[in-house]
């Protein structure tokens, strides 16, 4: 039996209980309305207190994920819901055949339900498969929730051309149609969304950015782990905990820096330089040559050094009474040993990555002796102890090798030059 012959057994039930004329078909179509609304909360009763508990009993006893993913997003509930829009549209044109003027309207109004709960019973779909595959192990770092957006939006689209065309009388290609008109608004309005998208596709296909990347983008003050990236933008959380948001395209047509590369390497660079004073530089004399002689890291070398340097001044005849003449050593150049054979005794250090201790271009702050290696260590915390543990060392053994490091005068250190100065006219004036 159809809902066709039900609506004929009810006015034919009416007829017999004595109502007609223009009152049949008002509660005709009143008592059809009641119906029709009962009908519709059984289904969903069943629905929710039936199927759905049920569902979830099978869910919670399997071990897989995917059917968790379907229940938490209510996919079961928005399939229900295309049940009753279903159920609503087939009946409205029955029960309205009386009220012509009512029966456009209302069976519009149920062609439109019938699409957004096809739009809703979408959006759980793909929040649901989205949610599979990223509990995959590797698409877990991969921008999927980008691409979701990108489907949620054409599908959005097309939903909102079908409930035009519904509520115009028009074929939807017709609607189409006159978007040609407002192409330029729709880009405008979309704009963030189309860049995004074609960012999210140029990261993906060149690996530029994954979920749990550190990065840095110096413009937006971002510098931490991608936690989420969506259509329009990348979420970072910065190491103070923070969040920023940096726009997707952002990251395809600016500078940024990913530091996965280091982080997959077998170290971590360290990239520091001191600046030694330009004035303490000298000569090596005898007297600084036999005090660092004690020094054991430097000592084989010091002994070795010295002897070549002897063996070539005696065989060119060197002039020795000034030292500017033919080979010596430097405290400088001793200091650079030094630090070349501290560090590289160093356990933190990865000896087979480049190791150097080298001069930089000398400029009006001083010398600059930088030390470039790479710690094994690349957890931050203690990266930064095993880098501050080596300069900690390198500035107390400056003076050692008679070196001064260079600072900028400060007021204290003008005014004891100033108090000196008085001190040594007044000393002059009483002579």
């Amino acid at each position: 039996m159809n809902l066709m012959e039900l609506s004929d057994l009810l006015r034919a039930w009416l007829t017999d209980k004595g109502v007609n004329g223009s009152f049949l078909s008002l509660l005709h179509l009143l008592v059809g309305l009641a119906i029709l609304a009962a009908a519709c909360a059984l289904v969903w009763a069943i629905t929710r207190f039936i199927i759905i508990r049920l569902v979830k009993r099978m869910v919670t006893r399997t071990q897989s994920t995917w059917d968790d993913r379907l229940f938490e997003n209510r996919v079961f509930r928005s399939l229900a819901l295309i049940v009753i829009a279903v159920i609503i549209a087939n009946a409205m044109p029955i029960l309205t055949r009386d009220y012509p003027n009512w029966s456009g309207l209302l069976v519009k109004a149920s062609k439109v339900y019938i699409v957004l709960s096809i739009m809703f019973a979408i959006n759980a779909i793909l929040n649901s498969v989205v949610g599979i595959l990223e509990d995959l192990q590797e698409l877990r770092d991969k921008p999927l929730r980008s691409y979701k957006q990108v489907t949620k939006i054409v599908f959005y689209l097309v939903g909102i051309v079908l409930i035009l065309a519904i509520a115009l009388g028009q074929s939807p290609l017709y609607i189409l149609g006159g978007f040609g008109a407002v192409t330029a608004v729709l880009l405008l309005i979309f704009r963030d969304p189309i860049l995004g998208f074609v960012a999210s596709i140029q990261m993906s296909a060149i690996d530029l950015v994954r979920i749990g990347d550190w990065i840095t983008v110096d413009k937006y003050g971002a510098d931490g782990e991608v936690i989420e990236i969506n259509l329009t933008t990348v979420k970072v959380r910065n190491w103070d905990m923070t969040v920023t948001i940096v726009p997707s395209y952002a990251l395809v047509s600016e500078s940024f820096r990913n530091w996965r590369g280091m982080q997959e390497s077998e170290g971590r660079r360290i990239k520091r330089h001191l600046n030694i004073k330009m004035s303490s530089i000298r000569f090596c004399d005898d007297h600084l040559f036999n005090q660092l002689l004690r020094v054991e890291l430097i000592n084989g070398y010091l002994i070795e050094r010295q002897k070549e340097i002897l063996a070539y001044n005696a065989n060119h005849k060197v002039d020795k009474t000034l030292l500017l003449n033919g080979r010596h050593m430097t405290n400088v150049g001793i200091f650079r040993k030094y630090l070349e054979e501290y560090i590289g005794k160093n356990p933190n250090i990865n000896k087979e990555m480049t190791f150097m201790v080298r001069q930089l271009q000398p400029t009006e702050n001083g010398l600059p002796i930088e030390i470039y290696a790479f710690s094994k260590e690349k957890e931050l915390e203690v990266f930064e102890a095993i880098a501050a543990d080596i300069f900690d060392h390198i500035l107390a053994a400056v003076p050692f090798f008679e070196l001064e490091i260079f600072q900028s005068p400060s007021g204290s250190d003008m005014r004891q030059l100033t108090n000196r100065d008085n001190e040594k006219e007044r000393w002059d004036e009483k002579m």
